[in-house]
């Protein structure tokens, strides 16, 4: 059995109800496949990054479980075929992203403060013009 993870999306006029009904059946097509669900997220409404069928909202849910191809396979068929699931992503994990997220490592560590000049990095950089040592800075009319 592989490990497998899911991402969906469904439709914002969902009641909170509706949405954990159609999260537990999704994982009985799953079990009644011969796999094992492991968790279910539910992320809650987000905005979606782009217009998807005139919506801009849309209820998140990640579901992590283990399977064979099979039902891996037949859970996106049934996915695509629901008309409250807007969009599906499956992602078939490996161990290195087992480890990573056993220990914690779900969301990754900040990214660095910006460089005192700009956030240029190691390449340098200057706050204005009238830093710049290269230059002479003349009157220009």
């Amino acid at each position: 059995m592989t490990d497998y993870e899911i991402t969906y999306i469904l439709k914002p006029a969902l009641e909170e109800a509706d949405v954990e009904a159609r999260s537990i059946a999704i994982g009985e097509i799953v079990t009644k496949g011969g796999g094992t669900v492991g968790s279910i997220e539910k992320l809650g409404k987000r905005r979606l990054a782009y217009e998807i069928d005139d919506l801009k909202e849309g209820n998140y849910v990640v579901m992590g479980f283990k399977s064979d191809a099979a039902t891996s396979k037949e859970l996106t068929r049934q996915l695509k075929l629901d008309e409250n699931v807007l969009r599906a992503l499956l992602l078939s994990l490996d161990k290195k992203q087992l480890a990573h997220m056993a220990a914690g490592g779900h969301i990754s560590a900040p990214a660095p403060p910006p460089s005192e000049y700009g956030g240029r990095g190691d390449r340098g950089g200057y706050r204005s013009r009238e830093d710049r040592g290269d230059r002479d800075n003349r009157d220009r009319d």
